[in-house]
């Protein structure tokens, strides 16, 4: 034994780490903790069937060569390259070997080992190879992967089949004539050394059969296994995803009738017309007692037009909503596709009973949000009537399309390319028994990261194979399905590059634009761009990808997210109690400072966020909304409006309505509450840039204070369009995520007069399709262009002599083709009570009521009856927490 430096022994050989990295096809960095490369000698062992161990002498063994390595420099460093300037500093070796050799030597086990000068094992380490594979096998991004089926007119007729999988031993296609059946042919596949593929083509059309690959693969710190599995390219799969299903998407038999000549609306021209609503399939319907039993909680219910929920959607549709953004449809590794469990619960105030059986069942049920990604190019089963076949899960989720599409409503998908739900040999996890250590991003030290969802494995989508993953598979949805616009989940971990190119190639592929919208949130490992410049919020200036903005969120609501029960009630926001209305755990009244700085980050959502708007802040100084600080960033980060999602509420978190349970006094009636439901989302609505809206929010959607309902089961997740409920009260939710606010929740819950009745909801539903109107009616609601903002998006009442409660917006339309209206003024009141304001240079004009405020029937009909406008002395009146519009015709 060395002093200070232990000969490593053979037990400890499968638990070491990959600490050492290619850089490139030839070049190996290895963050060695000795700095002094003198110390020892170097080399690579490589063994093809995995069997280098350490022998009891200290001595590696069972290898089938090894390789001398000599580092470039004495002493540690970090890699020049941009791309890995995370790696800590280490060693650096230049392989002299030839680009085949190199290939030979992925396919095995590899190990860098220091050793002594008896050739005793210092230190090894596995090593990372995804930066060699990218290099070695550049050619394979033009491979078409998956299953190609013979075109009619083929005379040869074959279908082909194409794995990427560059570091097996070998692999096979095995075909079965059903999901359930024995294999049918068995055909090994041959291996393309310049694209790292394997392939082969049976002398015959396969198509609605199913197959799955058998992949010999060297597995780090296992060894050689020989895995089973559905491919990364599934178009469809029988139940529970076990076998992938064979199908040509152009065929006739899997379009529902009408499929290639319906007609797509075509209301938006540019991304700021979207109106988008966040919809779970499952929430749609399961609780519809107007859509068939059988189609209930499935892909189905959306072609039942005269269904409750479908007629909402329409009467959105008719209102101004322009896209339906599902949460995720793609196949799901969390939901049983068959015999899932439906509890029976009858629970309501502060019971723990629900809750308690959630528990239970929660991984049994027929719910999850789905965000555990399994295949990404096939719809999941649990929404289709039969999951056995996979045609029928791809002909139904057409025919729920082609519903929206007649509604005259687009069509969004929610996507998850930034993890997978399960990794390594579990049965569930497709990429690393594929090709192990390459789909996934991994740590210095080679741990899967896992800071978008625990116990999850983000993906790598700055490898070249996993963009192509995701980008071939978000152009076939694109393109097969018809889909209108996408939301990527936790966009921020996915280069800006990758998403640029994504776009580009939507737009070629399709002859227009396809939206692209994500979360840009800045975190984890890839944080502050140091792997690659992310896509998220202040990376994507004038990319046309757009961002969720939290700005005006945060200001309106209160608080932020990871608030803790203390902070939930003490944080009160711009519309529920900040300005006038302090709860009974407010210690101490906001000052007249912190509620301009609310009323100033409010402004900036209606103007989009967008960096360059010049606005007078509280402090009496006029700034472009970039140089405002936000949290340590600037407050407007976009270029164009067309890069901000605003939103108030979405499927993450408390609903807004359970939010406001926490920050309005316990003693606020029914009509406050929905008057503060209104305004939070009008606000959201009358912003410049594209508007979210959570399903059920403009009916007052409560989850029973749920603050992570992704897993809650359809009880707590309810939507009732029959609108008796708004789900508030149905016993206290699941332990896992709420169970430090069970104090402050069971009082809360147990206050029936919280819960809102069918009135309460009607005229909440009322007042938000009248705001959907009133942006419809013009475009100056919908600015594309930050210049039009800034010369068209005025404010009034700013400064340090401001009235914080309200904010006074002008929209010129002078000179602006096809537009109705010369000038909109919007106030929005959020006092407690009604206000007035004289507005200088607004006197003497021909302004009157929005039409919409003039002729609603079941909206906020105190607008009509109590607004008013003194053109004389340039006032107006406005109702307590309301919104009113002014026009001024062309």
């Amino acid at each position: 034994m060395h002093s200070h430096q232990a000969v490593l022994q053979a037990s400890q050989l499968k638990q070491n780490q990959a600490r050492a990295q290619w850089l490139s096809a030839t070049l190996i960095h290895w963050s060695e903790q000795t700095a002094d490369a003198a110390t020892g000698h170097y080399r690579l062992y490589y063994s093809n069937p995995a069997r280098l161990h350490i022998a009891q002498d200290g001595s590696m063994q069972g290898e089938d060569g090894k390789l001398t390595l000599t580092p470039l420099t004495r002493f540690a460093a970090k890699p020049t390259q941009a791309q890995f300037q995370y790696l800590p500093a280490g060693l650096q070796f230049q392989l002299q070997q030839s680009p085949d050799r190199i290939r030979q030597l992925l396919h095995s086990q590899l190990i860098i080992a220091k050793e002594d000068s008896k050739g005793r094992v210092l230190s090894y380490t596995h090593l990372q190879h995804a930066a060699a594979l990218d290099a070695l096998y550049i050619d394979a991004q033009q491979a078409t992967l998956g299953v190609s089926l013979p075109k009619q007119d083929e005379k040869n007729t074959r279908t082909h089949f194409q794995l990427w999988a560059p570091t097996a031993a070998q692999v096979a296609a095995c075909v079965y004539k059903n999901g359930k059946a024995h294999a049918s042919q068995l055909s090994p596949m041959r291996f393309d050394t310049a694209r790292g593929t394997w392939h082969t083509a049976l002398k015959q059309n396969l198509s609605g059969h199913y197959y799955r690959y058998l992949v010999d693969v060297y597995v780090p710190g296992t060894g050689i296994v020989r895995n089973l599995v559905t491919d990364p390219y599934s178009i469809s799969l029988n139940t529970d995803s076990q076998r992938s299903y064979i199908a040509d998407l152009n065929a006739a038999s899997l379009k529902p009738a009408g499929w290639d000549r319906q007609q797509r609306p075509q209301r938006v021209k540019t991304a700021t017309d979207m109106a988008i609503y966040e919809l779970h399939v499952r929430d749609f319907s399961i609780s519809d007692d107007s859509v068939p039993h059988r189609d209930r909680g499935k892909f189905l219910a959306f072609t039942h037009s005269n269904a409750k929920g479908m007629r909402h959607l329409k009467e959105l549709s008719q209102a101004g909503l322009t896209d339906v953004h599902l949460l995720p449809v793609f196949d799901i590794a969390t939901i049983p596709e068959k015999n899932c469990i439906s509890p029976r619960i009858n629970s309501k105030g502060a019971d723990p009973e629900a809750q308690a059986v959630i528990a239970k069942i929660a991984d049994k049920d027929c719910f999850n949000w789905g965000y555990d990604p399994y295949h990404y190019s096939a719809p999941e089963g649990s929404y289709a009537s039969n999951p056995e076949d996979g045609a029928v899960r791809i002909r139904e989720f057409r025919q729920l399309v082609q519903a929206l599409h007649q509604a005259e409503l687009r069509v969004g998908m929610d996507v998850v390319y930034n993890h997978t739900a399960y990794t390594g040999q579990h049965a569930r996890s497709v990429l690393d028994r594929i090709v192990p250590g390459y789909y996934h991003r991994l740590s210095p030290s080679g741990k899967i990261e896992d800071s978008t969802c625990q116990p999850c494995g983000n993906t790598a989508t700055e490898h070249m194979m996993m963009a192509k993953l995701m980008t071939d598979s978000v152009r076939l949805w694109a393109k097969q399905y018809q889909i209108d616009s996408f939301r990527f989940d936790l966009m921020g971990h996915q280069p800006r590059a990758v998403m640029e190119q994504l776009r580009d190639q939507l737009t070629a592929d399709n002859g227009r634009a396809i939206q692209l919208i994500g979360e840009g949130w800045n975190f984890g490992e890839v944080a502050n761009n140091q792997r690659f410049v992310q896509a998220s919020q202040l990376s994507l200036n004038g990319s046309q990808i757009a961002t969720f903005s939290d700005r005006a969120r945060d200001a309106l609501r209160g608080g932020g997210h990871g608030d803790t029960p203390i902070s939930m009630r003490q944080r009160q926001g711009y519309i529920n109690g900040m300005l006038d209305r302090p709860n009974s755990s407010i210690t101490q009244a906001y000052t007249q400072q912190e509620k301009m700085r609310a009323a100033d980050m409010v402004r900036l959502g209606l103007a989009g966020s967008v960096a360059s708007y010049r606005m007078r802040t509280a402090d009496d100084i006029e700034r472009r909304l970039q140089d405002i600080d936000y949290n340590g960033q600037p407050a407007g980060y976009a270029s164009q409006p067309g890069e901000v999602v605003n939103y108030v509420e979405n499927h993450d978190n408390q609903t807004l309505f359970d939010l406001n349970v926490y920050k309005l006094p316990d003693n606020s009636t029914s009509e406050d509450r929905m008057r503060v439901q209104v305004l939070g989302l009008g606000f959201n609505l009358l912003s410049q840039g594209i508007p979210y809206l959570h399903a059920g929010s403009e009916i007052l959607r409560s989850k029973s204070m749920d603050s992570n309902s992704y897993n809650s089961g359809d009880w707590f997740n309810v939507l009732d369009w029959s609108y008796r409920s708004n789900g508030y009260g149905r016993g206290l939710p699941p332990a896992k995520d709420n169970q430090q606010f069970y104090p402050l929740l069971r009082p809360l819950l147990e206050n029936t007069a919280i819960r809102a009745g069918q009135t309460d909801i009607l005229s909440t539903k009322a007042a938000v399709m009248d705001l959907l109107k009133i942006r419809q009616s013009s475009g100056l609601f919908r600015l594309s262009d930050a210049t039009e903002i800034n010369q068209r998006l005025r404010f009034f009442n700013t400064g340090a002599q401001q009235n914080p409660a309200l904010i006074v917006m002008q929209l010129d339309g002078s000179n602006l083709p096809g537009e109705a209206y010369r000038r909109i003024i919007v106030i929005f009141n959020s006092a407690d009570t009604a206000q007035s304001i004289q507005i200088p240079g607004l006197n003497n004009l021909p302004l009157q009521l929005h039409p919409v405020h003039q002729n609603t029937v079941a909206g906020d009909r105190r607008i009509a009856q109590e607004a008013r406008y003194d053109a004389a002395h340039a006032g107006f009146y406005v109702p307590q927490r309301s919104i009113t519009t002014f026009t001024e015709l062309n």
